[in-house]
């Protein structure tokens, strides 16, 4: 058959594509993306598909769960010892542990690289000044650094949100100055600005896809931070106080039932584990398929 097709033109895969490929071929990536996928779909529905009221005193205390031979079905994962579901509780405490964490990683995504960036392009004192103390703020850890922040803002679940976000902005100004730092002082940029780029063209074209790598093992990294530091603060009674569902609240709360009632501590801490572990299977998943075109 006749064609005026001489030559067989071949389709250019698009940048997405070329990273889905590279990540879904990552088995453990793939994995903790639909782990993360529950995490986010319980997270989203947690007022539908949690079976009791978190706060009911359901009268039956202590009830070990379902697989325990004294537990039952209706109560799947137990009670505590004020008769209150877990399985409810942990369900609706997604939204206080994980949905927040999300949300202060967003906002300190957002502030932090927008900081970075204007930061890196520029020379001179204001960058000099802001790299060394930068350098201060991050050798002091995160936690201690939130719990600066609530002992000066006070208790309570915004409060400690507030200071977590504040707490995790340096980390991305830091990553983020750094590695626009670097791209600027290569040669390609140096041969664009020749050729008369402006700023912004080598920003959204140059500097930032070769630095989406660090971007998203910082986010990987500040999410898990963020889950728990949020745990951690609601477990010493900084943060969410009884009779919240916050899951480090949680913990505290069942922490002296440790060895009577071992359930009520365990499980919090699966949770806990279980989204941490999810999030940084993404992030290396993440990471690894956008150093696939460069390594």
């Amino acid at each position: 058959m006749l064609t005026n097709n001489i030559y067989q033109e071949e389709r250019i895969p698009t940048q997405f594509e070329r990273f889905w490929k590279s990540f879904r071929t990552n088995n453990l990536a793939m994995f903790g993306l639909w782990c993360l996928g529950f995490i986010v779909f319980v997270t989203l529905t947690s007022p539908w598909l949690a079976p009791h009221a978190p706060q009911m005193q359901t009268g039956e205390l202590l009830l070990p769960p379902s697989w325990n031979p004294a537990g039952t079905v209706e109560y799947f994962l137990g009670t505590d010892d004020l008769g209150r579901d877990i399985l409810s509780r942990l369900i609706i405490g997604s939204q206080l542990t994980f949905g927040a964490a999300v949300l202060i990683t967003a906002i300190a995504t957002f502030i932090g690289c927008l900081i970075g960036i204007l930061a890196g392009m520029t020379k001179g004192l204001l960058s000099s000044t802001l790299n060394h103390l930068l350098d201060t703020v991050m050798s002091i850890p995160s936690l201690l650094l939130a719990i600066i922040f609530v002992a000066f803002l006070g208790f309570g679940e915004f409060n400690i949100l507030l200071a977590i976000c504040l707490a995790l902005i340096p980390r991305f100004i830091r990553s983020v100055y750094l590695a626009v730092h670097t791209e600027v002082e290569k040669d390609y940029i140096m041969a664009a600005r020749l050729d008369g780029a402006n700023d912004f063209y080598l920003l959204w074209n140059s500097i930032l896809p070769n630095i989406l790598t660090i971007i998203a093992a910082e986010v990987t990294l500040a999410l898990s931070i963020a889950i728990l530091d949020i745990t951690a603060l609601g477990f010493l009674g900084l943060g969410a106080q009884a009779p919240s569902t916050e899951w480090g609240a949680i913990l505290g709360d069942s922490v002296e039932l440790i060895y009577l009632a071992p359930w009520t501590v365990t499980l919090p801490g699966l949770a806990i584990m279980f989204t941490v572990v999810a999030v940084n299977l993404v992030g290396e998943g993440v990471r690894r398929a956008l150093n696939a075109g460069i390594e």
